[in-house]
């Protein structure tokens, strides 16, 4: 058995948006370092978070490997398929049971057939039974959520198991040595499976049976073949209306046994939480049947179910191709008793000056900060806070804090700043100011500025800089102006003209390099002397060498002759 949870995270495709959080009805989501994964302990596996991943970084645990292990073995497999697979397949009856035999499947029978029997015995069970509420079981996500987050509920529970076990008991009773595989939208049936191994042994959401079919690229094979296939043990009547909320009310209406329950139906966790809220059985006067499914609108909006078709279409179409039968058996031929037990999840509390202390994380110090905007995910800033406390979140979740955090940077930078900043509106009226550039361009207003909260807003540019100009046309083109070494009142400024909004709002950086240029001046004055100063020592030396190289040359010309005469009188005596 596979034992990763049937819903899970690629960490490295999750980006900080928190919708998971936000849509999950559990919160059973915990952030790390900006990554959200599923605490699989709180989780009910309704696959919403998967569903609506914005970056497809929740994944549903995929079962085909085992399915394919079956089949490679020659193992004789039946699929149970669910009743919603007419919203998700374009395939009729036969097409749809000739692919799945093609792909090695000893047979495919309807889970509906599953869901009749369930019905009947329901029907069965609440008549020996006193007043009270009745909750259904076909759901095993609202069953987990029951027995999790609301288990004084839990005993409220019909004692029977869902269609798809039913319908798995059903099958191994009449077929010798099979193995069911559940095929339907269903996240939390992969958890049903996970259980109860030796009823289904592993359960396919329809993204992966079709997966299957695609691998191998089966098509349906032509009409003479595909008019003797029909599901096995037969073909399921009223049960193929489970999918749709209500569904199973209306199948219980069929039967004859009249009995004199209420028959009420809930789609969708969060109305499920808010109907059980505040009840209390003394309120009851009557019998009251409560058929729940966890996602809105029944299984036909599962979540791995194509978005490519209306409900409305989902739901002509299942209703046109349920037949239907005369009359419904009183007694079923298959019932499977369960009983439904509270979990023992113990429940996280915090003294108030926990929750203070966690609220100040998130820069919530009194009523007023709370927003409860629930862009973190949770309903209000407490929920964050204890989410805080139970490690489950971060601080950077709160949206609110962290844009005070930024704002704070922003506005510190801004106002430090040894550059001057202005920015300006289409009118070239300053929308705002730092301190450096009043104090360059209108430092008789600093005392005023420092201490009004307008500062200087709204007046004119032109007043304050002989460069408007810029301003206009960097706002009518778009394009950035950079000026180096600008000349205002005797100093030198570099200036940086930017669009901050298109035809809008335009800003400039404005640095005074009067000292530097100066410096740089100086600098080079005094190189230059140095340099000319060289110059006239190297000239100085090379004149004096030259001077001296004469002296040289004169006073070696004239040993030279000296030699040359007292050479002529020597050779005159020896000839003589």
């Amino acid at each position: 058995m596979n034992k990763l949870f049937p819903v899970y995270t690629l960490q490295n495709e999750c980006h900080y948006c928190y919708k998971c959080v936000r849509l999950c009805p559990v919160k059973a989501i915990r952030i790390e370092d900006g990554s959200a994964s599923v605490i699989s302990e709180n989780c009910i596996a309704c696959g919403n978070c998967a569903k609506i991943c914005p970056q497809s970084a929740k994944k549903i645990r995929d079962d085909r490997d085992i399915v394919t292990e079956l089949l490679d073995n020659d193992e004789k497999v039946i699929i149970s398929i669910a009743p919603s697979w007419l919203g998700y397949f374009d395939y009729t009856n036969q097409e749809l049971i000739n692919v799945l035999k093609q792909l090695g499947f000893y047979g495919v029978s309807e889970t509906a057939l599953g869901a009749e029997e369930v019905s009947i015995a329901t029907k069965n069970s609440i008549a020996t039974k006193p007043h009270g509420l009745y909750i259904s079981s076909a759901c095993p996500a609202i069953v987990m959520y029951t027995q999790i987050y609301m288990p004084k509920f839990s005993k409220n529970i019909v004692s029977l198991a869902s269609p798809a076990l039913t319908h798995a008991q059903m099958l191994l009773k009449k077929y010798d040595d099979v193995k069911v595989v559940f095929v339907g939208p269903c996240t939390a049936k992969k958890i049903e499976a996970d259980e109860h191994p030796d009823l289904i042994t592993a359960s396919l959401t329809f993204e992966e049976i079709e997966s299957l079919i695609q691998q191998k690229n089966i098509i349906p094979q032509d009409e003479e073949v595909i008019e003797h296939c029909a599901f096995i043990p037969e073909q399921a009547h009223e049960g193929c209306i489970y999918p749709l909320t209500g569904g199973m009310n209306e199948t219980m209406k069929m039967s004859e046994n009249e009995n004199d329950v209420q028959l009420l139906s809930i789609s969708s966790i969060n109305a499920y939480k808010n109907a059980l809220e505040n009840f209390t059985e003394d309120d009851l006067h009557k019998t009251v049947f409560l058929e729940a499914l966890c996602c809105e609108g029944g299984c036909i909006n599962g979540p791995v179910m194509k978005k490519k078709c209306s409900t409305i279409s989902i739901m002509s179409k299942i209703m046109e191709n349920t037949p239907v039968r005369e009359t419904v058996p009183e007694q079923c031929e298959t019932v499977l008793e369960l009983d439904y037990e509270a979990a023992t999840m113990v429940e996280e509390h915090f003294y108030p000056e926990e929750i203070v202390e966690s609220m100040a994380q998130i820069g919530k110090y009194n009523i007023e900060d709370e927003l409860n905007c629930g862009s973190c995910g949770y309903d209000n800033c407490r929920g964050l806070a204890k989410a805080l406390l139970s490690h489950k979140a971060e601080p950077s979740m709160c949206i609110s804090y962290m844009h005070k955090i930024a704002m704070k940077k922003a506005g510190a930078m801004f106002k430090h700043m040894p550059s001057g900043v202005v920015m300006v509106n289409s009118d070239l009226k300053i929308i705002e100011a730092n301190e450096s550039f009043v104090k360059m361009f209108a430092y008789d207003l600093f005392d005023f500025f420092s201490t009004q909260e307008v500062g200087i807003t709204g007046a004119s540019i032109d007043k304050m800089l002989p460069c408007g100009h810029f301003f206009k046309k960097t706002l009518l083109s778009g394009q950035d102006i950079h000026r180096e070494h600008y000349a205002i009142e005797k100093r030198l400024y570099d200036i940086t003209v930017f669009i901050v909004e298109p035809n809008l709002i335009a800003g400039a950086v404005i640095t005074d390099v009067t000292k530097s240029e100066l410096k740089r001046d100086q600098i080079a004055k005094r190189a230059q002397d140095v340099i000319n100063k060289n110059i006239t020592t190297v000239q100085n030396i090379a004149c004096l060498l030259g001077e001296h190289m004469v002296d040289t040359e004169t006073l070696l010309s004239s040993i030279a002759e000296g030699f040359e005469r007292d050479d002529d009188g020597e050779e005159e005596l020896e000839n003589g």
